[in-house]
């Protein structure tokens, strides 16, 4: 551990988790070296491992040889106690890690190298071969079919009509009308264009569409792509590991602000935004539940970064309905904006907190793409509302469920639950008022589910006691907006 130790600190974190670099930050400027074991670097069994020894779901966990103090909050109390801070480090001074210390996670447990993907060369690692179709869009750009054209009383800026298309097609390529259209077709379907008033199919006719690349909407990742389908499963968690690789560089030492502009401005996140390029044409219909779940709660949490450095974080209470409504991505040749990864994908379509309609009709491409059933469980995925991470910030499809409820027992843990047996009351986080109905619709509803999901403990009897009563009052906590930059 150090010359002047013979102990080990042992502190359990995760890239990105603002808690945890103030634990580390705290650790540094009191000169305690420590050794510090980021979990999501390793196998699902170093976590659990974690959880059996301390009985959380959250990290930091923080540990003084076989001493367990806890997360950051129970950190910052020790130290604040001089007498027993004394006590601990005179202890990790002259004792080395006993055989009730816990054990450093073997090498072979790793899953891979975080760190090589923001070591590549964005351009090297992202380059594509294009494939015939991509080629077929360069030569569209240079044809001369693409103009301003007017629909209604609105211009549709560089678009094209079917039978332009068909019509340059079969004189280029010596193509009959029959294999000309099936070109449209297969680049509508391959995400390269769009129609413009969101109709179903390619035809020889007026219908105007526009290339993806020409996207007007203001989205986040518009641009040129060239690159082959990516699966949900691949992409989705390489976006969400590559910007929060990029937002925890520049997080604050002690773990309170995030430098957005550093970002913006950094060859990091430059590679993020060419990755973010490939969800274009990423095919998200045909996904099962559990590869949507994962990949969509991934891209949200990414999207919200990547808002928050191109537009700065919302202030008051129109910015976060802009932010919301308007931050977008391309995913999969249509538009997606915060809100309907939420309530229209994650929720199965359901109305929002203020929203009068639903977010997709069903004649909308995105409908398809919805949950037929909605999952409770993403809220505590899209938003962290407890005192330590959680310690899951990646999904995959394998596994996603139990991910999931692992992230809603940490929340549960937090101050976003609190429980006063005597008084009979029950404070909850607001986000169970604003989504209230997926959790039954009920405060009676709403509080089972909490029980059934939380870890045990004695705040779960507490609230169990109180539910079984029927005697209790429950309220809502204010919401936090500050922001960290």
């Amino acid at each position: 551990m150090g010359d002047d130790y013979q102990g080990r600190v042992l502190v359990y974190s995760l890239t990105g988790c603002a808690h945890c670099k103030a634990a580390k930050h705290t650790l540094t400027t009191l000169n305690v070296p420590f050794t510090d074991v980021s979990i999501d670097q390793y196998d699902s069994s170093v976590r659990q491992e974690v959880k059996e020894r301390t009985g959380k779901s959250t990290v930091p966990q923080i540990f003084f040889n076989d001493v367990y103090i806890g997360g950051n909050v129970e950190l910052q109390e020790v130290v604040k106690d001089k007498e027993k801070w004394s006590e601990l480090i005179e202890s990790i001074r002259s004792n080395p890690p006993n055989d009730q210390a816990p054990a450093l996670p073997d090498d072979s447990l790793k899953i891979g190298d975080s760190d090589s993907t923001l070591s590549a060369d964005a351009d090297d690692m992202l380059a594509c071969e294009p494939d015939e179709f991509a080629r077929l869009v360069t030569e569209i750009k240079s044809s001369g079919i693409i103009a301003d054209h007017r629909s209604g009383i609105f211009k549709q800026k560089r678009t094209f009509t079917g039978k332009d298309f068909v019509a340059y097609v079969m004189k280029a390529k010596n193509m009959d009308e029959s294999t000309a259209t099936d070109q449209g077709q297969q680049l509508l379907q391959r995400h390269f264009i769009y129609a413009v008033k969101h109709q179903q199919g390619f035809s020889n006719s007026d219908n105007l569409f526009r290339l993806l690349e020409d996207d007007n909407s203001g989205a986040l990742n518009q641009g040129e792509t060239s690159c082959q389908p990516s699966s949900v499963n691949e992409l989705g968690e390489e976006l969400r590991k590559l910007i929060l690789k990029v937002y925890s560089i520049y997080l604050s030492a002690d773990g309170r602000k995030v430098d957005y502009d550093g970002i913006s401005r950094s060859s990091e996140f430059k590679l993020y935004q060419k990755l973010a390029l490939q969800l274009h044409r990423v095919e998200v219909e045909t996904a099962s539940r559990e590869e949507k779940l994962a990949f969509f709660i991934n891209v949200y949490n990414a999207l919200v970064v990547h808002a928050n450095v191109v537009k700065g974080p919302p202030t008051n209470m129109w910015q976060r309905y802009k932010f919301f409504n308007n931050m977008k991505y391309i995913i999969g040749g249509e538009l997606y904006s915060l809100q309907d990864i939420e309530n229209g994908v994650l929720r199965a379509n359901r109305k929002g907190v203020g929203m009068i309609f639903r977010p997709f009709s069903v004649s909308d491409a995105r409908y398809k793409v919805a949950l037929e059933h909605h999952e409770p469980l993403i809220h505590f995925a899209l938003v962290c509302g407890a005192k330590s991470c959680p310690p899951i910030k990646t999904y995959s499809a394998d596994g996603v469920m139990d991910q999931l409820k692992t992230a809603a027992q940490a929340f549960l843990e937090g101050e976003d639950v609190l429980v006063d047996l005597e008084k009979g009351t029950v404070a909850l986080s607001k986000i169970f008022q604003w989504y209230k109905e997926d959790f039954g619709g009920t405060d009676s509803s709403l509080i089972g589910w909490i029980c059934d999901n939380m870890d045990q403990s004695e705040k779960r009897d507490q609230l169990k006691k109180l539910h079984a009563s029927g005697r209790y009052k429950v309220h809502f906590l204010t919401y936090d907006w500050s922001t960290n930059s």
